[in-house]
């Protein structure tokens, strides 16, 4: 299983924007999170068609379970 944590941003347009961190450490630390979300923030590093970042919507965990399947 694989889990990815997604930060969701607004950029200036109002549209949501995420960055997603692979294998992510359990349990998350909200207080960590919100502070690292707010440091990206303050650093107006990511822009994107919609203009930069200006601010927070949430984050998330998201689960994905991948099986390979063998051919031949």
């Amino acid at each position: 299983m694989a889990k990815t944590l997604e930060l969701l941003f607004l950029n200036t347009e109002g549209k949501t924007v995420k960055v997603n961190v692979d294998s992510p450490i359990d349990p998350i630390d909200q207080q960590a999170l919100s502070t690292a979300m707010d440091q990206l923030l303050a650093s107006n590093i990511f822009m994107t068609n919609g203009g930069e970042f200006v601010s927070k919507k949430g984050a998330r965990i998201v689960d994905r379970n991948v099986t390979e399947i063998e051919l031949g």
